[in-house]
């Protein structure tokens, strides 16, 4: 008899609903945007902040994530889609070679994060009109809770697989559905998951950091802990990573991810730096309007 010394991973596409299939991968999507409106309104609660302003940044973090990501994927790791085929980078379609729905697919969080930013310094100054940290400190935790649920959905469609690892690995898990583009089906890391688990960590100690200490009247100073931690784990994973598209940004033998990962590390000990000259207090924190 057989015995496979490894797991295989291949599971169905999604949940049919008669015509009508929902996708794993937009599942975990919806399960994240659907935490995150839950998470910010419990908070603006806690901080005494009229809950008019949970929907807005709800709406301004889901377009920059989506749209931020997608640009995000294509400039980092597919350019040449601009010019063979432009309208599929800004929307859920295919035109070339043939017109085909696809749903927003390839997404790079780097690009996510660079939108998200400017759409949260949008939402601070023109809408509930607070420091932008304080806003960043709550959206952080947000994010990395979502962020293990994306992650989840990659491993649902057997993407962002890791290098091939060996059959006696306890961590060895075969991906017969994986793309072509990683080359041969062999037992792989499943580094989804190990992205997942450090996500689900990081909220873990930031929800704590936010609950129970006076950090979140330090302004930036958990969002800079977020950005330190957030891409530790995506520098660390991409150790075992297969590559996501062309590599064309590399450097002292470290890929894509890990190069863009750098900057925003350094980011988040400079705003931890800078967030000691933002103490607020208690009542400073809430805005009852």
């Amino acid at each position: 008899m057989l015995t496979l010394l490894y797991t295989t991973w291949d599971p169905s596409t999604g949940i049919h609903l008669g015509p009508i299939t929902l996708h794993y991968y937009s599942l975990m999507f919806v399960i994240a945007f659907g935490l995150g409106y839950y998470l910010m309104t419990k908070m603006y609660r806690i901080d005494n902040v009229n809950l008019k302003y949970v929907e807005p940044v709800f709406t301004w973090t889901l377009v920059g994530t989506i749209l931020g990501a997608r640009i995000g994927h294509v400039v980092f790791y597919q350019p040449e889609l601009f010019r063979q085929d432009f309208w599929s980078v800004f929307l859920p379609i295919q035109t070339v070679p043939e017109f085909k729905f696809t749903g927003f697919s390839g997404l790079a969080s780097h690009g996510a994060t660079i939108a998200v930013i400017l759409t949260t310094l949008y939402y601070s100054y023109k809408i509930i009109k607070k420091n932008p940290l304080w806003v960043f400190d709550r959206i952080a935790i947000v994010v990395a809770i979502g962020g293990a649920f994306v992650r989840i959905g990659n491993f649902f469609n057997s993407e962002i697989i890791g290098k091939p690892a060996p059959e006696n690995s306890p961590f060895a898990v075969l991906f017969p559905q994986q793309s072509t583009e990683y080359g041969a089906i062999v037992p792989r890391y499943p580094t989804q998951l190990f992205e997942a688990t450090g996500y689900v960590l990081l909220f873990i100690l930031l929800w704590v950091l936010y609950r129970y200490t006076n950090r979140k009247y330090q302004q930036g100073w958990l969002f800079g802990l977020f950005f330190i931690l957030l891409w530790a784990i995506r520098f660390f994973v991409e150790f075992l990573k297969e590559p996501q598209g062309d590599e064309f940004i590399q450097f002292a033998g470290l890929n894509t991810g890990q190069v863009l990962s750098i900057p925003f590390m350094i980011a988040g000990a400079v705003i931890m730096w800078y967030s000691q000259k933002n103490r607020i207090t208690q009542a400073e924190n809430e805005k009852p309007d």
